[in-house]
């Protein structure tokens, strides 16, 4: 009796092993795919950076005799002109002129805005803009081809003068795109981290941050919460204000920094834990 029922759990034996090794080359294989996704759609990214041009000068540099800039950044002549699109824009009259760095990259995709960087982070995207379809970019790369990562893209309602521009990007378990927000949660890298380059296609701006905090995406019925990701539009002083009071009181420390009605405001989030809790964080421009 005894050798019969070894010889019946033998097969089950057998058959489960069998089970764990699918399992485990399946597994492994999804493992590898990702990896050579994500390593594949990092290195799309730092294609496009190759064909940024000259960055903005840096304001310690030697300075330059009026109109020897211009000279340099109109040299294309109508041609300079001719790329610029019609979309948000910071005031040109704030910050350094940067006209031509992102031609090359517009020639090819007339929906970018612009470029984000948070230096020390991997933070270093294309921006990209599209308000009949503003999460057209949630999964698709800057050549609208299929992309797990997507592009960081603004919030459709976002338009010229609204002072709060909404930015979103995925948290990508490699670390990349917009996933190193989630590390100004902790005071101290907000110490070492304190200012988010945000460019236009024109023109350069520097954001100095104001507040990070976690957040949701609410119910429709959930009342007495604060809905940052409705706050698009700001060019109303109450409702400025009545914006930068809850993003003060949500931040996980404080920064020290505020915004005055008017000042331009850059938002940036990205997901949490799971797909309703969000962290954000919210700089203003420096002038």
């Amino acid at each position: 009796m005894s050798t019969g029922g070894k010889n019946i759990k033998r097969p089950i034996l057998i058959t489960a092993i069998v089970i764990l090794c699918v399992v485990f080359c399946v597994s492994g294989g999804i493992v590898i795919f990702d990896t050579v996704r994500n390593v594949r759609e990092d290195r799309a990214f730092d294609d496009l950076k190759k064909k940024l041009g000259p960055p903005a000068a840096s304001s310690e540099a030697a300075d330059i005799p009026d109109g020897a800039g211009e000279a340099n950044t109109h040299a294309d002549g109508e041609n300079a002109e001719a790329s610029a699109p019609e979309s948000p824009a910071a005031d040109p009259s704030a910050e350094e002129d940067i006209s031509g760095r992102y031609d090359a990259l517009y020639a090819e995709n007339s929906d970018l805005f612009g470029w984000i960087t948070v230096d020390g982070t991997k933070i270093d995207y294309p921006v990209m803009y599209t308000p009949d379809d503003p999460e057209y970019y949630l999964h698709r790369s800057f050549e609208k081809k299929y992309s797990s990562s997507g592009v960081p893209f603004m919030d459709g309602d976002c338009y010229e003068g609204c002072l709060n521009y909404i930015i979103f990007g995925h948290h990508m378990r490699n670390g990349t795109m917009f996933a190193a927000l989630i590390d100004y949660r902790n005071e101290d890298f907000w110490k070492e981290h304190k200012t988010v380059k945000f460019d236009t296609l024109k023109v350069h701006g520097e954001y100095e941050i104001i507040s990070a905090f976690y957040s949701q995406v609410y119910h429709v019925d959930e009342t007495g919460v604060f809905r940052w990701y409705n706050y698009t539009d700001l060019t109303d002083e109450a409702v400025y204000n009545e914006y930068i009071e809850n993003v003060k009181k949500a931040s996980h420390y404080d920064t020290g920094v505020t915004a005055e009605y008017g000042d331009e405001l850059l938002t940036l989030s990205t997901c949490g834990k799971d797909n309703i809790q969000r962290f954000v964080v919210v700089a203003k421009k420096v002038k």
